[in-house]
């Protein structure tokens, strides 16, 4: 039986080599990931809630509002915003995807059920706002569910 050599000399191993490091430095970077957080009438431990309530992320990455129950929406809390962000608002019982760059914390709400408690906090890369987010004042069952929220980070 007769084996059969392939050889390169130095000049195809440098080459290849060029090659490699061209097409690793020339990929683009890595795209953002998407988050989901579902909207639901009924949690582990109380009604009307956002699963989960607190995300944090990477600039540049996505959040996917579910509508795993009707009746809710994503909205953001105005007062719980990062300076330069875009406010986002939902439609009632349709799925939301957007996009977030401005580090900072994002508060957000279910419009109907606001005032029993339904908010959550998004953290985009370094919670550059956290100080001014804790002084917001929100009314009845939001604010005190938020500042749970806002003292587990």
């Amino acid at each position: 039986m007769t084996r059969a050599y392939l050889t390169f000399g130095r000049p195809f191993g440098a080459t290849a080599l060029a090659l490699a490091i061209l097409i690793g430095w020339s990929r683009p970077s890595r795209a953002g990931e998407t988050v989901e957080i579902k909207m639901l009438n009924k949690g582990a431990d109380r009604y009307m809630v956002f699963e989960p309530e607190v995300v944090r992320i990477k600039p540049g990455d996505t959040i996917k509002f579910v509508a795993a129950d009707k009746g809710h929406n994503a909205v953001t809390i105005k007062e719980l915003l990062p300076s330069g962000a875009e406010p986002f608002r939902g439609k009632i019982n349709e799925e939301l995807a957007i996009t977030l760059s401005t580090p900072g914390v994002y508060g957000f709400r279910c419009d109907p059920h606001y005032t029993l408690g339904m908010v959550g906090v998004i953290v985009v890369g370094e919670p550059t706002n956290l100080e001014a987010a804790k002084q917001a004042k929100l009314p009845g069952k939001a604010g005190e569910v938020m500042t749970k929220l806002l003292g587990s980070l």
